[in-house]
């Protein structure tokens, strides 16, 4: 017969799983959230290096302060995101580890737990999903602006190439956006 306290310990346990999983969500949720914020810095930076009079004078300034003024929308958008993914699994943090405190807490007082911890389960698990599926779009948004970007980097290419006499065997150059 199966020891009921192994039982107990087991139940309270399985929530760790998925408090694993959410742990290294939040790791690297925080880290994208750095990069988001480290890149809405230098593009301001870049922004007022090419409204200045020295900066307003290289090539394709206008179409790079353009570039940036599209962009800084999508990384606030970004940025809200993986806020809310962070939010999202604290929460669920939170949730998964009220289960197990449930489990163990109602084991000692030697009381059925009741629908509590399969109700805090579940809404842990929701939440981890919710957060999961804000990276999921947020990812989307990063590489659109990645690849404007890497766009913009070809014009320069060009630009320069053409300066120099190098453009006339090369491709168009143009980057196929695929969403």
């Amino acid at each position: 017969m199966a020891d009921p306290n192994l039982s107990v310990l087991t139940a309270m346990i399985t929530p760790a799983v998925l408090i694993s999983g959410a742990g290294t969500l939040l790791m690297s949720t925080s880290t994208r959230l750095g990069r988001a914020t480290d890149r809405v810095r230098h593009l301001t930076a870049r922004f007022k290096v090419l409204v200045s009079e020295e900066g307003r004078q290289e090539a394709l300034a206008r179409q790079e302060k353009q570039m940036i003024i599209r962009q800084l929308p999508r990384l606030t958008r970004r940025s809200r995101m993986l806020q809310r993914a962070m939010t999202s699994l604290y929460l669920a943090v939170a949730l998964l580890v009220l289960t197990s405190i449930l489990i163990g807490a109602s084991s000692l007082l030697e009381r059925p737990p009741g629908p509590a911890p399969v109700i805090l389960a579940l809404l842990g698990a929701a939440a981890l999903a919710y957060a999961a599926l804000l990276l999921s779009y947020e990812t989307r948004l990063s590489a659109r602006t990645t690849q404007e970007e890497m766009g913009f980097l070809v014009q320069i290419g060009q630009h320069y190439a053409e300066l120099y006499g190098e453009g006339e065997d090369r491709p168009s150059g143009r980057l196929r956006h695929e969403t």
